[in-house]
């Protein structure tokens, strides 16, 4: 995917990693600035009055604290300037404010866990699909999201096994397409476990909304 030059805010605590994204963005045309940390990132932010990034890295566990200062930040910046595009890129799956996050609003979301980043590529194009509204999301932490939600939402547990596996793809953001093709069924049956979900998970017909972002709103979000 090939977008326009970015304009990014890196917020990393370790300098040689926040260093490292920097030179790597720049290489690539992008202007970045780096923060070490969410204090940092909040003032940069505000500091910019409208002329806001195109998109935000953040790291999750920064100082003071080194818990969840990162995921805490995002939640703000978002809530301040709704559409802000964040991509977590962390070590750690912290599930709870990461379903909050993405319950504000998913498009322009991206969460990656920096050791199952194998390729330089595939970071560059999860920013850039984040920068463009997309919804990013790293296989594990989509599972832990799952198995979280599961818990809570009764509509959830009524999913067979092959539905849950469908609505994880989905919420990868693959097409129907891409999910016959990964779980090697038809089309049909793809479709027929799509609409399965939205039954459900009582999503109707007449949604003003997407009803499959609902459908992975509503376990994301749980």
């Amino acid at each position: 995917m090939t977008i326009q030059p970015l304009r990014v805010v890196v917020a990393e605590d370790s300098a040689i990693l926040r260093d490292g994204l920097s030179a790597l963005l720049t290489r690539r045309g992008h202007s970045v600035v780096g923060v070490a940390d969410g204090d940092a990132l909040l003032q940069e932010i505000a500091g910019r009055g409208a002329d806001l990034p195109d998109i935000i890295v953040a790291d999750i566990r920064m100082p003071p604290s080194y818990t969840d200062e990162g995921l805490r930040v995002a939640l703000a910046l978002r809530r301040q300037h709704p559409g802000l595009p964040v991509l977590l890129f962390s070590q750690y799956i912290e599930t709870a404010y990461a379903a909050r996050l993405l319950q504000d609003g998913a498009h322009g979301v991206g969460y990656l866990l920096k050791d199952r980043v194998a390729d330089v590529g595939d970071f560059v194009d999860a920013l850039d699909r984040v920068a463009a509204g997309q919804t990013v999301l790293d296989p594990e932490v989509v599972a832990q999201l799952v198995g979280a939600a599961a818990v809570a939402d009764a509509g959830l547990a009524r999913l067979s096994p092959r539905e849950r596996e469908v609505l994880e793809l989905m919420a990868l953001g693959r097409s129907n397409a891409a999910i016959a093709e990964r779980l090697y069924l038809s089309a049909g049956a793809v479709e027929k476990n799509v609409a399965a979900i939205f039954a459900k998970l009582d999503l109707p017909a007449d949604a003003a909304d997407n009803r499959r972002v609902l459908a992975v709103l509503r376990y994301l979000g749980a």
